[in-house]
């Protein structure tokens, strides 16, 4: 290939989901001379397919609502889940640095956040949370990007409402709501007006939310802050000279560019989701590595954790699971274009709806993580048989919620039901037999859940126990917002496989985002964030935004560090680390 004169910078970050532009904005801000290199045509990576959450306890948000809270109570928590896999200069890192990052991005660039104070942490555990440690993006007038707004990666629209992102929380509530409140239906139809106005004068919507929104706001800022910005640059390989990361050959447009990067590199290549062979080394489920359905872009295929091994970085999957498991559903597309995988992250806590085996029967409390319904898919199927599961639903419940990629009142389930995607049958029984369930175990396990459905309760799993659950649920559905019989045909049915929103396995990193080798020594001018770097939760999954909360904190950790602005007794913390210290 034709090699051109090298570029040069201070920094150099390969990847542009939140991890790495938090690290480019940070450095910009502190004076350094930033590249950003994505290998797709569009920026944003997995982030602005997400919904954007960031757990970030002791934030200001809270602070300024009046919840207060030391760091006490969450590292409680985060030691009790994370068990053996609990680090201490790491938990300090995010703990002492997170509310300082939401403040720096607030006072130096165009990120804005909302808070999340109604959001508990997933389990209660000592130390959890009841709310106000989470934080999301403020939507934003896509407008403010000028060009810019065509390098940025649309949301998945399977998750949207024909292409219009609804935000988590109130947004979505309204939206539920829209055919029992006034209130609700005015939201509603205010966001379907300008919806279609922006479709008709831009082609799209530019009221961004969610993780959308959150890589909007910066590239925003990166842009404000003369970070170059350079989409359709794939990184080939590092350079390493004398013992350090000194910059990357970048493919740009078919020509092979030198980078120099006089501070460093940072990968933030989004982890290893559609790496099929990574997958099968350490996916236990699936051995071929195919049997895997991940909501993250394809391309996100472990460059960043590749390039990293070539220069001694120790890839870590010493985790309890090496991905953030989620259930999917397949939805066709036309001209036989792969189909498109659709995390169930929202529908499952509502009341109505439960998930079976093949034999019909329950395995998990629905209204559960998805890493946890998940994970307890995993435990209830026998060796050597197909991962999957079934959500069912009767008629109600469809209307009401959506099922799937398949819209609730008044949008139709024709096309849904013509693909094969959703199963539609008078009775449990036929519903049973276009899926490959086992027709008695369906009947008789939908009938004992009924018996005390009727009631709110579920002595099987104790479905709408805790806050999570609750939050999750419909709150104008009494006693339990959870909970609610299935009863009238016709019943529905979408078939749950495996997938993840992303990976947990990466590259080992320190408390500092340095990338560290086999013997845990930091490798000179490299750094990691996001999704390349092993998720300092240790495959668990405590709380919504553990991924997007350290990569946001990491990546402006990673920013002062290269800046030589880290405070020094952070930089102590770091050094702590490696020797062990608060054990």
């Amino acid at each position: 290939m034709k090699r051109e004169p090298m570029l040069e910078c201070d920094v150099l970050v390969l990847g542009s989901g939140a991890g790495g532009l938090a690290t480019a904005v940070t450095a910009a801000v502190r004076g350094l001379r930033v590249i950003v290199a994505e290998k797709e045509a569009v920026f944003g990576g997995t982030t602005a397919w997400s919904g954007g959450w960031m757990w970030i306890p002791g934030n200001p948000l809270a602070v300024r609502a009046g919840i207060h809270e030391d760091i006490d109570a969450p590292r409680t928590y985060l030691r009790n889940e994370l068990g053996p896999h609990f680090d201490a200069a790491k938990t300090r890192a995010l703990l002492n640095h997170g509310p300082q990052m939401v403040e720096f991005f607030e006072r130096n660039t165009s990120t804005r956040f909302v808070d999340g104070n109604w959001i508990p942490d997933f389990h209660t555990s000592e130390g959890a949370g009841t709310g106000g440690r989470s934080i999301s993006a403020m939507p934003f007038d896509g407008r403010e990007l000028g060009a810019l707004i065509d390098t940025l990666r649309p949301p998945l629209r399977e998750t949207t409402l024909k292409g219009m992102a609804i935000a988590s929380g109130a947004d979505l509530a309204h939206f539920f709501n829209a055919t029992r409140s006034l209130r609700s239906a005015l939201h509603v139809a205010r966001r379907l007006t300008t919806f279609a106005l922006h479709t008709l004068r831009y082609g799209r919507s530019m009221h961004l939310v969610n993780g959308h929104a959150l890589v909007a706001r910066l590239l925003k800022s990166a842009a404000d802050h003369d970070v170059d910005l350079r989409a359709n640059a794939k990184a080939v390989s590092l350079i390493y000279e004398a013992g350090r990361v000194v910059g990357a050959h970048i493919e740009m447009d078919g020509v092979v560019k030198e980078v120099r990067a006089a501070r460093g590199v940072v990968l933030a290549c989004g982890g290893y989701p559609h790496d099929v062979a990574r997958r099968a080394r350490t996916f236990d489920y699936t051995p071929s590595g195919v049997e895997h359905w991940s909501a993250a872009p394809s391309s996100n295929t472990g460059d960043g954790i590749r390039l990293g091994e070539a220069v001694g970085g120790h890839f870590d999957a010493a985790l309890s699971a090496p991905a953030a498991w989620a259930p999917v559903s397949l939805v066709p597309q036309q001209n036989n274009a792969p189909p498109v995988a659709f995390p169930h992250l929202v529908e499952r806590a509502k009341p109505g709806v439960i998930a079976v085996t093949r034999a019909g029967k329950r395995f998990g409390n629905e209204a559960s993580s998805y890493y946890d319904l998940m994970s307890a898919l995993f435990d209830a199927t026998p060796q050597r048989e197909e991962v999957c599961a079934w959500l069912i639903c009767d008629h109600r419940f469809q209307r009401r919620y959506g099922l799937g990629v398949s819209k609730p009142f008044p949008f139709s389930t024709g096309s849904y039901r013509r693909s094969g995607y959703l199963k539609r049958a008078g009775s449990l029984a036929e519903l049973a037999v276009q899926c490959g369930i086992d027709p008695q175990g369906l009947t008789d396990t939908v009938a004992a859940y009924n018996l005390h459905a009727k009631h709110g309760l579920d002595p099987q799993f104790h479905r709408g126990a805790t806050p999570y659950n609750r939050v999750q649920g419909d709150p104008r559905h009494t006693p339990n917002p959870c909970v609610a019989p299935l009863e009238n045909g016709p019943f529905y049915a979408v078939k749950l496989l495996p997938g993840s929103l992303g990976t947990f396995a990466g590259l080992a990193t320190d408390a500092a985002a340095r990338v560290l080798d086999s013997d845990r020594r930091p490798i000179a001018g490299l750094y990691a964030t996001g999704n390349d770097s092993a998720s300092m939760m240790g495959g668990c999954y405590p709380a919504g935004g553990i991924t997007l909360g350290p990569a946001m904190t990491f990546g402006y950790i990673a920013g002062l560090t290269l800046a030589g602005a880290a405070r020094a007794d952070a930089a102590a913390d770091f050094l702590n680390h490696v020797q062990g210290h608060m054990q």
